[in-house]
């Protein structure tokens, strides 16, 4: 399928698009908490995202989604941004592989999130906000996206961003959660991200639980990544490369996943790339286990209840 052409404005200015990844199976969580209501009125997550993304002035949404989940996710969630903006679907299928490479029989899950948004490629026109569908964000995080999408691209550089969340507020007090500790320099840009797992809540903080019982602390305040990234669509290129040399080297393991940190890791190591780390004051929160669900169904009612969101949340247009 040839590439769609970007979406300019008549001030020559090129709208950001929402890629939201829809395809994880939540094993943890035990089913889909993509279609999970949380809201006082119903809503899902990935609604408070759709709703503030719009208020920031994206007007196209992309949901990656396995194919067969196309016709109940349009019906119980596409539909209801029709009038609002418009919406697409690409689908992220364990067989969207080079024609060299065969898909071991084992394998069942997805290829990671750096997949996911490769399956986004013959969909997106501009710059894009890259989330997860089973996450809330909070709106300061996709204007800021947003702003910073709306500067021109420069011709020498990748200039990407991520949005941090203090690790403190990004903890479940249901079991352990795996996070991407951030390191950014004194001038904003991300140097690197490391994956820590088995992180649990401990003084203010996480522990990271290692299998020889030792632990290492971690302060409430470091930075982590909840995978939401502001992308060119020049990363496409870097990601088809990557998932390629990914597969040579780990295509036969049926758990391997190549996730976008990974990649963008690779790419500020080699100099190809910038990341400019953006601040939030909003919390995250997300449904790592079910029994999570009612803290976010707690944290979205308060938000309603003080006027953040109104309620029904799609009564009132953007």
């Amino acid at each position: 399928m040839p590439r769609a052409p970007l979406l300019e404005g008549v001030d020559g200015s090129v709208y950001p698009e929402l890629v939201v990844m829809a395809a994880g199976v939540g094993s943890r969580f035990g089913g889909l908490k993509q279609i999970e209501p949380v809201g006082p009125g119903g809503e899902k997550l990935v609604d408070y995202s759709i709703f503030d993304a719009l208020r920031a002035g994206v007007e196209r949404v992309v949901f990656v989604i396995r194919r067969e989940m196309e016709f109940d996710f349009h019906a119980l969630i596409g539909a209801r941004f029709a009038a609002r903006a418009e919406v697409v679907y690409a689908h992220q299928e364990l067989d969207h592989v080079p024609a060299w490479f065969s898909v071991p029989p084992q394998r069942c899950k997805p290829w990671g999130t750096a997949h996911a948004i490769l399956a986004a490629r013959d969909r997106v026109r501009a710059p894009f906000m890259a989330i997860n569908a089973d996450d809330f964000y909070g709106a300061a995080a996709f204007a800021r996206a947003a702003t910073f999408l709306a500067e021109p691209a420069p011709a020498d550089a990748e200039r990407w961003c991520m949005v941090g969340y203090r690790l403190a507020r990004t903890l479940s007090e249901h079991g352990t959660v795996s996070r991407g500790v951030c390191d950014a320099g004194p001038d904003g840009l991300l140097r690197g991200i490391v994956e820590c797992a088995s992180l649990a809540p401990r003084d203010g903080g996480a522990v990271e639980s290692t299998s020889d019982g030792g632990g290492r602390l971690l302060a409430g305040d470091t930075t982590v990544s909840m995978n939401f990234w502001g992308f060119r669509p020049s990363i496409f290129d870097h990601l088809d490369h990557r998932f390629e040399r990914f597969l040579r080297e780990r295509g036969d393991d049926p758990k391997s996943e190549l996730y976008i940190p990974t990649v963008v890791n690779e790419l500020i190591a080699a100099g190809q790339a910038e990341v400019r780390v953006l601040d939030t004051p909003d919390p995250w929160f997300g449904m790592t286990y079910r029994e999570d669900r009612r803290h976010v169904a707690q944290q979205l009612q308060a938000m309603t209840n003080v006027g953040v969101y109104p309620n029904p949340l799609w009564e009132v247009s953007r």
